[in-house]
Formats: structure tokens, C-alpha cells, sequence
């Protein structure tokens, strides 16, 4: 290993990677509609026949009503809330653990987001309460209380979802004043939709708002939010959760420059189709080591190739070294994985500004088999839910999305077909999955209410 290689090797040990289903964040998944906007189809385990329950979605404004009744619970005392944080959840469409390699993903914003809804409270306590109401730790997790960094220095400890909302308070760039806050969200928990960058950006722009101190640079935002999240949750995540949370743009998916943090929207106009974000409701424990295991894998990769990063290798130079004997196969696999991927979605975001669909599917299918048989950061139930949604007449192109070993796939699908993917999925799964179909939507929103 190079020095350069060991350096990320000690920075990267002290984060021990957290996977997402311990996070305390948010509410249980809400509902999605089948009519673009969103939906969720719970199937009744161990039975052949379904009975289809389609609710919408609960809107942002739904859902900041119901966080003036939650705050009004939790602070009798206060005034009404007058400060307003949305971040959304995100879906990646293509270009899976490109990220920390400096390669391009395709993500885009969704309708499901979180709020951190409040008000200051002229002391130097903050106080922050979630809706969420599935704790495994203690009676009072859902509730949090700590001191403004310039009294006290904040540090990571218990309940686990509140060291997002301290790291985001640590990394903001000016004076914090005391607050109280309620934290709500639509974002489903646990299926790789990152209901953690959507509270992390949720919580910087709210702090935006209670400060009156607002971040120009939006790049900026998006890598205080990262950083949060490496330092506090210990996750060695790269930027595209945040970025898109923060940039999203409606109607649009995003190509990412994960080195340079450039990006490009790329707008999705073709109404016959839409994606379907089937969640497994699985997710793997291993999956902790795993992914820290593939990012080793892959600076080994790009040391042996003697490149700063797998965003500059080639497949030439990495059929070379494997030929010679110089990486074993292991490796190469891993290596090829990026190096295709990273082409995949470059392709991807062309084809799709050219409203070819049916090659954008083509490319989301080898973009699973890849993870599946090269970076092997599938599991059974996610080959099993896409190659129940292949076989449906109508359907473009399925895959799993996010980190892997669990958690959620998506799939393009001709708006009349649907029903059927829902209706062969819930039919044949082995396990309980939900069903949203979704619509790139727009990013954080700053609001005084």
C-alpha cells in the first residue's frame, strides 16, 4: 500500500460504518399512489391472493400540520413554531458505490421528505423531539437535549438518530442559538432512500432559518451535511445522499461529478413511464463490514493500477495487471465493477436526455448484474425482486439502489403496467415488500413560516 493509501485507511477507521436500519429517525414508511406521486402496497404474508391497499402519499403540508400538533404536545410552553427545515430522500437511479471512487451517479430528489419544524427558544439549550415511535433503546429516545456548541462542545452518544442533528449543528458555519424542534418524516426507514441525508439537510436548513444565516454556496451545504454524518454517525458515506437532498431539482435526475462536485440536471420528461421503488423490507447485518471491505478493495484496485482513484483506470489497464498476475480476482472483479459502472451512468444520462428509455432500462439491468456478480453487494431477495419485474411485459430495466444486501430496487416500468409488476411481485416474493412510484422532485427548502 502507498502512503497515500494507508492515510484514507486510518481516516476511514475511525468510522465504523452504520447501517441504516438503526437509525431512530423518522416515523414508520407512509403510503404511496400509483398515480405518480407515490405508493405503498403492503402484501398479506403467505397468502397467494393480495388485497391491494393504494393510500397517497401525505403531503409536505399534511405533514407540517400534523408537526404544529406534534410541537404543541412536546413544548406546551412555546409559542408556535415559526421556522421550517424540508430535506428529501433520494433514489440513486444508476451508478452504484461510484461515489467514493470520484466516479458519476444519477440520483434523483423524491416526494417523501423530512421536516424539522420550530421555533428559538432565547436560552442556550437545544431540545428536539421525533415523531418517530419505534425505539429499541430507552422510554425517552425519541427526545433529545443538549447545550449550544459555544457553551458546551457537542459529542456523539445516545439516542443514535440525534448525533445527525449534533454533527449537523457542529459543521454549521455560525453561531447556533437554542431552539426547540419537532423532527417528522415521510422518508421510509431502513430501504436505502436515505432518510439520514434527508434529516441531516432537513436540520441545516432549519438551522439556516433560525439563524438567519443562509449558506450561498449550496455545494457547501451538502459537504457540512457529509461531513456531519462521517463525524457523528460514523458513516464514511460519500456525497451524493446530500448533494441531491440539497440540489434536487423537480422534473430532473442529476448527473453527479463525485470529484469535481460538478452536475448536470438532466430532465425526465417522458410521461409513459415511471420508476417503481419496490422495498424488500430485508436488510443484512453483514452489510456493516462489507461495504467498509469493498471500499479497501477498491483503493487496492487503484493503488495497483497506480491511479489516484478507479475514476481514472481503465478497463485496458486493469485487464493488463490481471493478465500479468498482478491483481488477484477478487480485486479485479471489485475494480471492474466501477470502471463499467462509472460508463454506465456517464451513458445513462445521455441517452436519457435523448428520451431513449429502453437502452436507459438495458443499462439499469447490467448495472445490477454487475453489483450482483462483480461488487456481490446483492442478496437473494433483492435477485428475486428484480427478476420478478424483468419478466413483466412493460417493464425497461430493474436493479437494486443504494448500498446493498437489502434494503430497496427500482424499476422503469410503462405507466400501464404497474399493477401487474405489483400484483407478480406480491404474489411470488418470499418476503413483505412496499411499492412507491415516485417522480424527480425538487431539493431542501429554507421556510419562516
Amino acid at each position: 500500500m502507498t502512503e497515500r493509501v494507508e492515510t484514507k485507511k486510518r481516516i476511514d477507521m475511525r468510522m465504523a460504518y452504520v447501517p441504516i436500519t438503526v437509525f431512530s429517525l423518522v416515523c414508520p414508511p407512509v403510503r404511496a399512489v400509483i398515480d405518480g406521486v407515490g405508493v405503498s402496497i403492503d402484501r398479506r404474508a403467505q397468502r397467494k391472493k393480495f388485497k391491494m391497499s393504494i393510500i397517497k402519499t401525505e403531503t409536505t403540508e399534511a405533514l407540517i400540520e400534523r408537526g404544529f400538533a406534534f410541537f404543541a404536545k412536546h413544548f406546551p410552553n412555546s409559542e408556535k413554531p415559526d421556522k421550517l427545515g424540508i430535506g428529501p430522500g433520494r433514489v440513486n437511479l444508476i451508478g452504484e458505490h461510484t461515489d467514493y471512487n470520484d466516479g458519476f451517479v444519477l440520483p434523483m430528489a423524491l416526494p417523501m421528505v423530512t421536516i424539522v419544524l420550530g421555533r428559538a427558544n432565547n436560552s442556550d439549550n437545544c431540545r428536539v423531539v421525533t415523531a418517530c415511535n419505534d425505539f429499541e433503546e430507552t422510554e425517552d429516545s425519541n427526545k433529545t437535549e443538549f447545550k449550544i456548541p459555544s457553551v458546551k462542545p457537542l459529542y456523539v452518544g445516545t439516542p443514535k438518530w440525534a448525533n445527525y442533528v449534533k454533527g449537523v449543528i457542529a459543521c454549521f458555519q455560525s453561531i447556533i442559538v437554542g431552539f426547540d424542534a419537532v423532527i417528522l418524516s415521510s422518508v421510509p426507514l431502513g430501504g436505502g432512500l436515505s432518510s439520514s441525508a434527508s434529516l441531516e439537510v432537513a436540520t441545516y436548513s432549519f438551522i439556516e432559518a433560525i439563524t438567519g444565516n443562509k449558506t450561498i454556496q449550496l455545494v457547501q451545504k451538502a459537504k457540512a451535511c457529509q461531513n456531519a454524518e462521517h463525524m457523528f454517525a460514523g458513516v464514511p458515506c460519500g456525497i451524493m445522499d446530500q448533494f441531491i437532498s440539497v440540489m434536487g431539482i423537480e422534473g430532473h435526475a442529476l448527473l453527479i461529478d463525485c470529484k469535481s462536485l460538478q452536475y448536470e440536471p438532466v430532465p425526465m420528461t417522458e410521461s409513459n413511464y415511471v420508476f417503481l421503488i419496490t422495498n424488500s423490507n430485508i436488510h443484512h447485518e453483514l452489510s456493516s463490514s462489507q461495504y467498509q471491505l469493498r471500499r479497501y478493495q477498491c483503493e487496492e484496485a487503484s493503488d495497483l493500477l497506480n491511479v489516484e482513484s478507479l475514476r481514472s483506470a481503465t478497463m485496458e489497464s486493469l485487464n493488463k495487471v490481471h493478465l500479468n498476475g498482478k491483481i488477484n480476482e477478487i480485486i479485479y472483479k471489485r475494480a471492474r465493477h466501477v470502471i463499467t459502472e462509472i460508463e454506465r451512468t456517464k451513458t445513462a444520462a445521455d441517452v436519457l436526455r435523448r428520451g431513449d428509455y429502453k437502452t436507459f432500462g438495458e443499462l439499469m439491468n447490467a448495472s445490477h448484474n454487475s453489483l450482483r456478480d462483480d461488487f456481490e453487494v446483492s442478496c437473494p431477495e433483492l435477485d428475486q425482486l428484480v427478476e420478478l419485474a424483468r419478466k413483466v411485459p412493460g417493464v425497461l430495466g430493474s436493479r437494486m439502489t443504494g448500498g446493498g444486501f437489502g434494503g430497496c430496487t427500482v424499476t422503469l416500468v410503462d405507466r400501464t403496467a404497474v399493477h401487474t409488476v405489483v400484483s407478480t411481485i406480491s404474489s411470488e416474493y418470499k418476503g413483505s415488500p412496499k411499492f412507491y412510484t415516485v417522480l424527480p422532485s425538487c431539493g431542501a427548502k429554507i421556510v419562516k413560516l
